[in-house]
């Protein structure tokens, strides 16, 4: 009988269909983590030198409308254009090239300085919400956009330079990676059991509970059972659905007040502003109906025992597997241990 929680070992990612390798051995103490008190900026409410507060000027010269609640651009600086003409490259099936065409958009979440997802208002929170979904019906609704990808970079080791709240969507012609490998194996476990893996997995997750740190009567929140970050998790809906368009109106609510919470909780894991990147894989947006697609939100958070500790995927894990000390299930433990009173 393997003892998870002793031997090391190696666990399966079945959305990626890769393993990651767990050495619990490494650290037999339950955490070894500890609270480090960064002395830091005071954040205005307003920021004269803030590219995305209400009125101030963009470094590619636009100006901002004075805003009071969300705002919503087309990236000055866009990593992908809608206007790319169709080309390809191919030598011998070796060197390959295809060009992309994309949209790429800024949401601010507020036009407060200084807010975040964990201290903005739930109702400010869900409206952010709403307008994530309009913004998926809208880019979907593009004939030749077949994925779009909402996704928020906290912090600025995580390569946010910039403190305001906001994120980004980038709607893509083909279907990137990761949710492509997402799409595979949950349609592939669809058609073997003739249910939802996502589905399977919160059933799993619930009924064994180490794993689960919080959730309300729409979501759930878990550290899954193959997390490669230390404080990676899963967010995921109860009823399965596979875009944001499908929520009901509490559902919208619920999502919101279940992204407060982790985000909330995170930020006491160091007593810091927890940097992450978060990002929503929703169904492809390519025509065809995709019931095996069940919607959920990735979290990767770096820091590993500090707030200045963080995780480098290095030497092994860059060629061989990803691997991590502290379990799921004593990340999950810690994380749990700090939702009390967080709303």
């Amino acid at each position: 009988m393997l003892d998870l929680h002793k031997t090391p070992h190696r666990r399966w990612n079945p959305l990626l269909r890769d393993w990651v390798v767990v050495s619990p051995q490494r650290t037999q103490r339950p955490w070894q983590g500890h609270i480090e008190k960064l002395a830091a900026e005071p954040t205005p409410k307003y920021d004269p030198n803030c590219y995305l507060c209400p009125g101030n000027s963009r470094a590619g010269g636009h100006k901002n409308p004075n805003y009071s609640s969300t705002f919503v651009f087309d990236n000055d600086y866009a990593a992908l254009l809608s206007d790319s003409p169709a080309a390809r490259v191919n030598e011998s099936s070796l060197i390959i090239a295809e060009s992309e065409r994309g949209i790429c958009r800024v949401i601010c979440f507020s036009p407060r300085h200084d807010l975040t997802i964990s201290n903005m208002g739930l109702d400010d929170v869900t409206t952010v919400v709403r307008l994530w979904s309009e913004q998926y019906r809208e880019l979907g609704a593009t004939d030749w956009v077949r994925h779009v990808q909402i996704f928020e970079n906290r912090g600025e080791i995580m390569g946010a330079s910039n403190p305001h709240p906001h994120c980004q969507i980038w709607a893509t012609h083909s279907i990137p990676q990761a949710p492509s490998r997402e799409l595979a194996s949950q349609r592939e476990y669809f058609e073997a059991h003739r249910a939802c893996l996502l589905c399977d997995c919160i059933n799993i997750q619930e009924a064994e509970q180490s794993r689960v740190v919080c959730g309300n009567n729409g979501f759930t929140t878990v550290v899954p059972f193959w997390a490669v970050w230390p404080f990676e998790v899963l967010l995921l809906s109860r009823r399965h659905l596979g875009s944001l368009p499908e929520l009901k109106d509490a559902e919208i609510v619920q999502l919101a007040e279940a992204l407060k919470q982790i985000v909330s909780i995170y930020d006491r894991v160091f007593g810091v502003p927890f940097p992450y990147s978060m990002g929503f894989h929703q169904a492809p947006s390519d025509g065809p109906q995709h019931h095996e697609w069940h919607f959920h939100a990735h979290f990767y958070p770096p820091l590993l025992r500090s707030a200045t500790v963080r995780k480098f995927m290095v030497g092994f894990e860059m060629l061989g597997n990803p691997q991590r000390d502290i379990t799921p299930e004593l990340a999950a433990e810690k994380l749990r241990s700090l939702a009390d009173g967080v709303k």
